[in-house]
């Protein structure tokens, strides 16, 4: 299993390293244990994270309140929990390794 991210429960906790202003909103590789993840918001005024909470709840088919940021509200390092994921983003197919082959997200919902 990857460090970036674990299951615990139904909640999904991902390790996140944030690069505000980019060209376009994207996930991108890992590096020291955490997925960068590119957004086109600027670092200002909470703009970031609010963003990047707005993106996550699109890519993982939640409400904006199953997403929580755990720590990292100032800083690029971020520790996010989202409550119960509806579905995976393409360019993290890989977290399906994590049930075991089973196809199936550890809610039960297919991938």
């Amino acid at each position: 299993m990857s460090d970036w991210f674990r299951w615990e429960g139904n909640d999904l906790v991902l390790h996140l390293r944030v690069q505000p202003k980019a060209s376009r909103d994207e996930f991108a590789e890992i590096q020291d244990q955490r997925r960068r993840l590119r957004i086109t918001a600027p670092p200002t005024e909470g703009k970031a994270n609010r963003h990047l909470i707005g993106f996550l709840a699109k890519a993982f088919g939640v409400g904006r309140s199953q997403i929580t940021l755990e720590t990292g509200a100032t800083g690029r390092n971020k520790r996010i929990r989202i409550h119960a994921p509806r579905r995976l983003p393409i360019a993290l197919r890989e977290l399906a390794s994590a049930t075991r082959g089973t196809g199936r997200l550890r809610n039960g919902l297919s991938l």
